[in-house]
């Protein structure tokens, strides 16, 4: 019973927060990607950078609960804080990654896409856009 109460309370507490979290398993953000980020959710994110460097002979199952892991969220938050993921480059990592972050979810995250400002020199980054993949699963469905 006090278990459930405590359940209770976090989960209010947790609703009212404000801000949001940006899990970065990617290179760091620029202050200009941050503040694009910012402009479109309203509010400034939490970021934690989460280190992927890791070896490739390693099952990427594995790999990928280890990395769900450092993002240090309990159950209860993974299932209820607003989460933003910006992945990593590795193509099979993402893959993996992402069937692990939704198993503790419960859906699909929303992904930051971050691509090359267009004839920048140097190169410069900026958000593509914000990939809600939960939405993109629901639409697949219909063309089943």
């Amino acid at each position: 019973m006090q278990l459930q109460l405590w359940y209770r309370v976090l989960f209010l507490l947790l609703q009212c927060r404000s801000f949001m979290i940006i899990l970065n398993y990617a290179h760091p953000l620029t202050d200009a990607i941050l503040d694009q980020i910012t402009a479109t959710v309203g509010a400034a994110p939490e970021v934690r950078m989460i280190d992927t460097q890791t070896d490739r002979l390693r099952p990427m199952a594995d790999v990928a609960a280890e990395l769900a892991d450092a993002a240090q969220l309990s159950p209860v938050e993974w299932q209820t804080l607003s989460l933003l993921v910006n992945p990593p480059w590795l193509a099979p990592l993402t893959v993996a990654l992402t069937a692990e972050i939704h198993g503790r979810m419960g859906h699909f995250p929303t992904i930051l896409n971050i691509r090359p400002v267009l004839d920048s020199v140097p190169t410069r980054y900026e958000l593509g856009e914000l990939v809600n993949l939960d939405h993109i699963r629901k639409q697949a469905r219909t063309r089943r």
